[in-house]
């Protein structure tokens, strides 16, 4: 399947200014090329944090939590199986206890055993605990079932979620969303654990003015922005200035060593210097070890790791999360490989890449297929919807669905089933991820469906790959002080990007090394030293030579202790002829 053509696209840069002098002119273009035009939105200081006032539904949270904790209630969290869920309910149960309630438990659902979020499954299986009050974390917008079926009980449900709400909301005794209808919270993007965490900063407040702190410590809730950071990063929510600010202050905690001791144990698990960590060393080295045990196994196993306070318990579990990590590496690279040669074998050549890449095995674990589509999605830059077999053992289909710019996935699938109704049995998710179960008998037609609503949203312009890029780095600025300078810059993340560049090099050596990656030595067509660079993965045929011309990023290269530098590329191509 021949890929649609890449361009690349340097990113206007905006009169900005004026800075002051320690702030070097890259740092200055690349906050320009961002919205960042003045030196004072630069500054991540923790004080600036949005207050609570406006995020939906938070009066009557937070006077639910109030009450629980005064009659000394039973609370039940339940969580999400994701890391967003995980870091979520740690930072709930932590927060909680720390705001004086005594009788804090929590559950998460297993991804087979009961689907996803308060289901009826899992309010089946909570009865044992005897809840006064079901607290839910990343979740429970879109579970009316079971939100019904736990009050049915005589239960109080508080819901605690970001996800995009529906046409009709659960019958909780309380929501809390930054997406509600009316809601006037600045921030839209909160993940799942920023959502809970503000909960809990609102609770604070409240307990603050009823005088509970006067003849007591008051809780330092910061403690527990490690995690926020984590979450929010993992779950791949836009880093507006609101959760720059939340990962910011969770990355300090992390790089000064006052991280949680499961988190230290994934961080030295994944081979990261904690006092240089970044976004993507969240993103590539602590979330799949934490999401790995939600995909196969029990992300209780991720909880009880995060909720761990002695260190060598902690590193046990950390050991295990990083087990079946390498388990879910395998499974993953089968399955990634299964559903290229399916996507491959159903396409017409003559028609060219469809609009939507639909794919389906009845063995792929469910857990992993969200995995499989991001894989095919960034490869052929189309909307990719992988589904796995029956969910739950009930015969339903488990889909995952990743999008590409431009088209907001969630919408996409709310007109069909509004078109189709009934076709689509449970959807949820926001612009660039979605999650749906459907029969297996309905499976082409829904694919049809799909194609052709994803092909009536997609515009000429969307269907084209483009990569932006932050312009080109003189020789003397590829060095080791400016890549810790830009890692330290960030947070860097969704709708805040890493810094990407462009040039042209000289290929002085490039050798292909393991499957498909490439090892180059380059110079920079200005002269200077000679340059490290490797380009993982997609690579085929001869190793190329001559002049190139890349988009890379400044990548710090520590391999064997020699506390280098080296171009990560992200594409090549010929430089063009003089």
């Amino acid at each position: 399947m021949s890929l649609p053509p890449l361009r690349l696209r340097r990113r206007p840069v905006p009169e900005s200014g004026p800075w002051p002098a320690a702030v070097p002119p890259l740092l200055r273009r690349i906050y320009a090329a961002r919205g960042v035009l003045r030196p004072q939105d630069a500054e991540l200081k923790l004080a600036r944090l949005a207050p609570p006032v406006g995020l939906g539904g938070l009066e009557a949270a937070v006077e639910l939590l109030r009450e629980a904790i005064a009659r000394d209630r039973h609370i039940v969290v339940v969580g999400d199986f994701d890391c967003d869920g995980a870091t979520g309910t740690v930072v709930a149960v932590h927060g909680l206890q720390r705001l004086g309630a005594r009788r804090v438990s929590y559950r998460v659902p297993h991804r087979l055993a009961h689907g996803y979020g308060l289901s009826p499954a899992l309010v089946e299986d909570l009865q044992a605990l005897q809840p006064d009050l079901v607290l839910t974390v990343d979740s429970g917008i879109a579970c009316h079932a079971g939100v019904a079926a736990a009050r049915a009980r005589g239960w109080r449900v508080l819901v605690s979620d970001h996800h995009l709400p529906g046409p009709s909301l659960p019958e909780a005794d309380a929501i809390v969303n930054p997406n509600l209808p009316g809601a006037g919270f600045p921030s839209k993007a909160l993940a799942g654990v920023g959502v809970v965490f503000y909960l809990l900063l609102a609770l604070r407040q409240r307990l603050r003015a009823e005088g509970v702190f006067a003849a007591q410590p008051e809780p330092d809730l910061g403690e527990l922005l490690d995690l926020v950071a984590v979450g929010t990063v993992a779950d791949l929510v836009p880093l507006d200035y609101n959760n720059r600010l939340l990962v910011a202050a969770g990355l300090r905690r992390l790089r000064e060593g006052r991280a949680r001791p499961g988190l230290k144990a994934l961080v030295e698990l994944s081979g990261r210097e904690p006092a240089m960590l970044s976004t993507s060393d969240i993103g590539f080295g602590l979330a799949p070890r934490l999401n790995a045990a939600g995909r196969l196994e029990d992300m209780a196993l991720g909880i009880e790791c995060l909720l761990c306070e002695e260190p060598g318990r902690a590193r046990e579990l950390a050991v295990v999360l990083d087990r079946i990590n390498a388990e879910r590496r395998e499974l993953q690279a089968r399955m990634v490989e299964q559903a290229e040669q399916l996507a491959v074998s159903a396409l017409d050549a003559r028609a060219g890449l469809p609009d939507l890449v639909c794919v389906h095995d009845p063995d792929w674990h469910a857990g992993v297929v969200g995995l499989v589509a991001s894989k095919l999605k960034e490869r052929w830059h189309r909307p990719v919807i992988a589904f796995g077999g029956e969910e739950g053992g009930d015969g339903r289909l488990k889909g995952s669905a990743r999008s590409i710019p431009g088209l907001h996935i969630r919408d996409a699938l709310a007109a069909v089933d509004a078109r189709h109704p009934g076709l689509i049995e449970r959807f949820g998710g926001h612009a660039m991820a979605a999650g749906l179960s459907l029969a297996p008998e309905r499976l082409d037609a829904f694919a049809e469906a799909m194609r052709l609503e994803v092909g009536q949203r997609l515009s000429e312009e969307q269907r084209l790959r483009e990569l932006w890029t932050d312009g080109e780095l003189a020789p003397d600025e590829i060095s080791r002080a400016v890549a810790e300078q830009l890692r330290l810059a960030g947070p860097w993340g969704q709708g805040f990007p890493e810094p990407v560049f462009d040039g042209e090099f000289e290929v002085l050596e490039a050798r292909e090394v393991g499957r498909g990656h490439l090892r180059l030595r380059l110079r920079h067509r200005a002269g200077g030293s000679v340059l490290a660079a490797i380009h993982f993965g997609g690579w085929t045929g001869e190793p190329p030579s001559g002049r190139l011309r890349l988009a890379y990023q400044l990548d710090l290269d520590d391999w064997g202790g020699r506390r280098g530098v080296q171009l990560l590329v992200r594409h090549l191509e010929p430089a063009p002829m003089v």
